[in-house]
């Protein structure tokens, strides 16, 4: 049994990221937000045992001051070979595996919560029918274009709304169950 979240920030218009990667319009955002808010991060984060992520947002993140995530074991998917800062090399890996495959094999080893962060990893996992929950923040902010967090799927991803929270400073955030997930059958609860 494993379940899978994302928990991400968009533009109004549904970008993650500027075409180039850059996100300055959030770190902007982030100037809105009163001291010891964190739209419900730290408690997410307390939730979950492991975190997927792709390339391209492992690179973003290594250009942050410090590495976030601590101890909590990282997954970076990629089909090119990336080299680890030693200060990180025990707590990440990098796998090519398909998402079925990688949450196949993190379950095997005792995962029961995954954090699937990264636009183009979002959308591999659900269009695979392997998202159990979607927690997006609201940035009121239009970029007119980007990165977007959807792309073309498959088929319809169908969702159930579980709550939505508006802050004071703008932002909104929405959480839903995704209906259609093939690991419902094992996990029907949201956080």
């Amino acid at each position: 049994m494993i379940k899978t979240s994302v928990f991400v920030a968009t533009s109004l218009d549904g970008f993650i990221a500027r075409e180039d990667g850059r996100i300055d319009w959030l770190d902007a955002a982030q100037g809105m937000v009163p001291d010891g808010e964190d739209c419900g991060y730290q408690d997410f984060m307390a939730t979950v045992d492991g975190l997927v992520m792709g390339r391209n947002t492992f690179e973003q993140v290594l250009s942050f001051p410090q590495w976030p995530y601590g101890e909590l074991p990282v997954v970076v998917l990629s089909h090119q070979a990336i080299a680890l800062p030693a200060a990180i090399s025990k707590t990440v890996t990098v796998t090519a595996e398909s998402p079925a495959d990688l949450l196949a094999r993190l379950a095997a080893a005792g995962r029961q919560h995954l954090y699937v962060d990264g636009g183009k990893t979002i959308q591999s996992f659900l269009a695979t029918n392997l998202i159990n929950e979607i927690i997006i923040t609201v940035i009121p902010i239009l970029i007119g274009t980007g990165k977007p967090l959807f792309g073309a799927l498959p088929q319809d991803v169908q969702l159930a709304h579980v709550r939505s929270r508006c802050y004071d400073f703008g932002f909104v955030q929405h959480h839903y169950r995704v209906l259609n997930c093939s690991l419902n059958a094992t996990n029907q609860s949201p956080i």
